[in-house]
């Protein structure tokens, strides 16, 4: 387990949420609060000095300790006996510090680890199942089950460049029974993740920060070539690192990162998270599936894709609701790459975009950046097509100018099924979605597009920067009036979180926001999720239940999980658990009932 730091462990009281806490003495923008290494010691980074900052990054991996100061021991994992490389594994391991010291130093910003993992982005060890303190209200009857939070957490230090996607998969659960709470932190066990942790080392490199330029490229590419010729490690078995999402479907949870296929998991009665295994379908499923599957509240259908740098770029498919994969439907129309990272469905259609994002080889080529970029010149474009599609025959392809998406919201039909509208945040700046988060804004709109005319009409229903939207999941795929989104104050950061209601004009602004949260002054957040309080009761109110979140305060070090009420006109919190560590930052998050979890 690694060592924290002594702040992490001062007490906590909701004052640190509520009011604005005194500013740190001496911030450091590079501070690192655990990490781990090779050697597994413990470690807490100090700030570098301004001679350290100019040399570190010909040498990224060997940043300055110091002695942590004593803390009370937190449950860890039997120490393991370390186990030395082969001769063959310390030979790459040479050419692999050559190629990141001299070929590809983590010179960008958003490629330096000690940017990327400063403050709460760093990483945490594993926690196995811990009681946590309720500190203000009470947990209600109905979160008894687990909310379950994925996010990036690499397992070692990056010796090279690092980007804010390419961490290991780490699924924070909080476990609710009549009351009380257990957290549990654990790696999803990939593929990747127990090669590399045999290795005691990286091995596999990641396409969002492994290939930048040709020459890193190229040496990357060989070095990766080598190690599979040298049987380190077979391709074969998957190398994705299941960090972004969770879903639930045919009686199995799933870990979910979409450059793989999905990895099973479980909740022990105890609160622990234990990996199952990657599941292949009987064999149907291939190469990768969307972290966003959409599952229909009424059938229990799921309907996912994959896409890919090579033809098909797209392919839609659905699974039964007792999961059976059903045949792929190509979908050639979609003539070159796209960053596709979510689509929406509507009781009749499935809504697909294809934005500005996408494959670029000769950006990586000429100017040495990520092969994953924006096009100015291109167009984005909607296309709708009937989700139980046999073929592609019944796509229609829509240009929405200037309409950028990554993340759906929902969507719906009107007028007959004649009208199909689409809610999601578009990205403004998308030239800065994969190096300066910071610099984007996304906006909520809402899209008509008239499937008998072709117009396609676009409205905002908010004027802050949103995203990571959730909606009462009854309401999926049909016509829904509340949405809580969260604030980025910059992205990826999270400030707050913002109920809409989509059902009103909005006034001269557009602006349909009817309650906010902000969690204060250096407090962070993450995606927020809506749970029911009756879920299985058709007559309650869309807005009768709780929105629920990890928090972190940046100047205690400390984190916590907030419960909200989602009716009130301030969403008021009503509960706060004092967690026994931090929660980095991370993606999407999923709640799951006592009932479906004894079915797992």
């Amino acid at each position: 387990m690694d060592t924290f730091s002594s702040s992490f462990l001062s007490p906590f009281s909701l004052s640190d949420l509520s009011q604005p806490p005194p500013p740190p003495s001496n911030p450091s923008l590079f501070r690192i609060s655990s990490v781990r290494t090779e050697e597994k010691l413990s470690r807490t980074s100090t700030q570098p000095s301004k001679k350290q900052s100019r040399s570190s990054s010909a040498n990224p991996q060997k940043p300055t300790y110091r002695k942590a100061p004593p803390t009370p021991p937190l449950p860890s994992a039997p120490a393991r006996r370390k186990v030395e490389p082969s001769l063959v594994a310390t030979i790459f391991n040479a050419f692999d510090a050559i190629i990141n010291t001299f070929i590809d130093p983590p010179i960008r910003p958003y490629v330096d680890p000690r940017y990327v993992l400063s403050d709460n982005f760093a990483p945490v060890g594993e926690l196995p199942p811990t009681e946590c303190q309720v500190v203000e209200g009470a947990l209600p009857p109905c979160l008894d089950g687990a909310y379950i939070r994925n996010g990036p957490n690499p397992q070692f230090l990056p010796r090279g460049p690092y980007h804010l996607f390419d961490g290991d998969g780490m699924l924070h659960a909080i476990r609710i029974s009549q009351g009380r709470a257990t957290l549990c932190s654990r790696f999803v066990k990939t593929y990747k993740y127990t090669v590399e942790n045999e290795a005691r080392s990286p091995v596999i490199p990641s396409v969002f920060s492994g290939f930048n330029g040709f020459a890193a490229s190229a040496a990357r590419g060989a070095l990766t070539a080598a190690r599979t010729a040298a049987g380190l490690y077979n391709p074969a078995n998957g190398i994705g690192v299941a960090n972004t999402s969770l879903a639930l479907f045919g009686s199995k949870l799933y870990a979910i990162g979409e450059a793989d296929l999905p990895y099973a998991v479980k909740l022990s009665a105890d609160g622990d998270v234990m990996t199952l295994g990657r599941d292949d379908f009987d064999g149907k499923l291939f190469m990768n599936i969307t972290a966003h599957p959409k599952i229909d509240p009424d059938t229990g259908e799921v309907f996912a894709f994959r896409s890919g740098p090579i033809p098909p770029f797209l392919t839609f498919f659905r699974f039964n609701a007792d999961g059976t994969k059903q045949p792929d439907v190509p979908i050639f129309s979609m003539t070159r790459p796209s960053f596709l990272h979510d689509f929406a469905i509507t009781q009749k259609y499935a809504i697909f975009s294809d934005i500005q994002i996408g494959f670029n080889p000769m950006k990586m080529i000429v100017e040495g950046r990520s092969p994953v970029g924006a096009d100015p010149a291109k167009v984005p474009r909607l296309g709708v097509i009937p989700r139980y599609a046999k073929d592609e025959s019944e796509m229609r392809w829509f240009d929405v100018p200037g309409f950028n998406l990554v993340h759906t919201i929902n969507a719906w039909e009107e007028d007959g099924g004649d009208t199909v509208v689409l809610l999601a945040p578009n990205i403004l700046s998308v030239e800065h979605t994969m190096e300066r988060m910071d610099l984007l804004h996304a906006l909520v709109e809402k899209v008509r597009i008239d499937m008998k005319t072709g117009i396609v009409s676009r409205h905002p229903v908010a004027s802050r920067n949103l995203d990571f939207a959730v909606i009462n999941s009854n309401f999926l795929g049909k016509k829904n009036r509340y949405v809580y989104a969260a604030i980025g104050n910059p992205m990826p950061k999270i400030s707050g979180v913002v109920k809409l209601d989509v059902s009103v004009t909005g006034g001269d602004n557009g602006d349909c926001t009817v309650a906010c949260r902000m969690f204060g002054q250096q407090c962070y957040g993450g995606e927020p999720f809506f749970i029911a309080r009756e879920p299985n009761n058709p007559n309650t109110d869309e807005d009768d239940g709780y929105v629920v979140t990890y928090v972190h305060n940046e100047n205690t070090g400390k984190s916590s999980f907030l419960v909200m009420d989602a009716k009130s006109p301030n969403l008021d919190i009503i509960a706060v658990v004092k967690l026994p560590q931090r929660v980095p930052y991370g993606f999407h998050g999923l709640f799951v009932t006592d009932s479906n979890l004894n079915k797992l």
